[in-house]
C-alpha cells in the first residue's frame, strides 16, 4: 500500500495518471469531433437555407444564372466551415 492511496483502490500512482491523461485525450476527441459534426451540419443547413430563399423567376436559363449566382456568395462560406471541421478532425 503506497502513502500516496492509503485505500488501495487506486493502484500505482503512476498508472493512475496515465489512465487520466488518456481520459482526458479521449475526451478531447469526443470533443473536436462534436465540433466538426455542428460545422459541417451548419454548413449544410446554411446552404440549403439560402437556395430556399430563393425566388427563381425567368427561363431556364436567367434561373440557372440566379442559382449560380447565389451558389458563388453561399458556397465559399460553407467550405469555409467544412475545412475547419476537417481541421477539428485532425485530418
Amino acid at each position: 500500500m503506497s502513502s500516496e492511496d492509503p485505500f488501495g483502490i487506486f493502484g500505482d500512482p503512476e498508472e493512475l495518471r496515465r489512465r487520466m491523461a488518456e481520459l482526458a485525450e479521449q475526451m478531447q476527441a469526443g470533443q473536436r469531433m462534436t465540433w466538426a459534426d455542428n460545422a459541417i451540419k451548419l454548413a449544410v443547413d446554411m446552404t440549403v437555407a439560402g437556395i430556399n430563399r430563393l425566388n427563381l423567376q425567368g427561363n431556364s436559363e436567367e434561373q440557372v444564372n440566379e442559382l449560380r449566382s447565389a451558389m458563388s456568395r453561399i458556397f465559399p462560406e460553407a467550405v469555409t466551415l467544412v475545412r475547419e471541421a476537417r481541421e477539428g478532425f485532425g485530418t
